[in-house]
C-alpha cells in the first residue's frame, strides 16, 4: 500500500509541474508568432482555442529549430576545418563561417528530415520564365 501511495505522489507532482508550466506559457512570449503556429496548426486540421497549448508549439518548435542549426553549426565547422588542413599554406584571414545547404541536408538528416535540392542552379536570369516573354 505504502508503493501505491508513493506513485500516486509522484503522479500528483507530475501533474503540478505540468499545470504550473502550462500556466507560465500564458504569460511567455515566444519567439515563433502564435499567429503562425495557428496557421500550420490548422493546414495540418488542427484547431485548438487554448493559446497554453499554441504556445507550447512553438517553444517544441523554437527547441528543434535551435538544435538543426547547432547541428547544422558543427557540420560547418567541421566541413571547413577539413578545407582549412588542405591548405596549411594559405593563411586564414578571413574566419566566417559559411552554412551551406550541405550542412543543413546532414543536420536535417540526423531528425529524419530528408530535403532535396538541385544539384545546378541555373545562372541565367531568364532561367524560368516564360519562353513566349523572352522574345520581348
Amino acid at each position: 500500500m505504502n508503493q501505491n501511495q508513493g506513485g500516486n505522489d509522484a503522479r500528483h507532482d507530475d501533474d503540478s509541474a505540468l499545470t504550473d508550466f502550462l500556466a507560465s506559457l500564458v504569460d511567455y512570449t515566444p519567439t515563433i508568432p502564435d499567429e503562425l503556429v495557428e496557421h500550420y496548426l490548422g493546414k495540418s486540421g488542427f484547431q485548438c482555442p487554448d493559446v497554453r497549448l499554441i504556445r507550447l508549439v512553438a517553444v517544441a518548435t523554437q527547441k528543434f529549430v535551435a538544435e538543426v542549426a547547432g547541428d547544422a553549426l558543427q557540420q560547418c565547422k567541421a566541413r571547413q576545418s577539413a578545407v582549412v588542413k588542405d591548405k596549411r599554406d594559405k593563411q586564414q584571414k578571413d574566419k566566417r563561417l559559411i552554412l551551406s545547404m550541405e550542412d543543413l541536408s546532414k543536420a536535417l538528416r540526423e531528425y529524419g528530415v530528408n530535403v532535396k535540392h538541385q544539384e545546378y542552379f541555373a545562372d541565367n536570369p531568364s532561367t524560368g520564365i516564360d519562353p513566349t516573354s523572352r522574345d520581348e
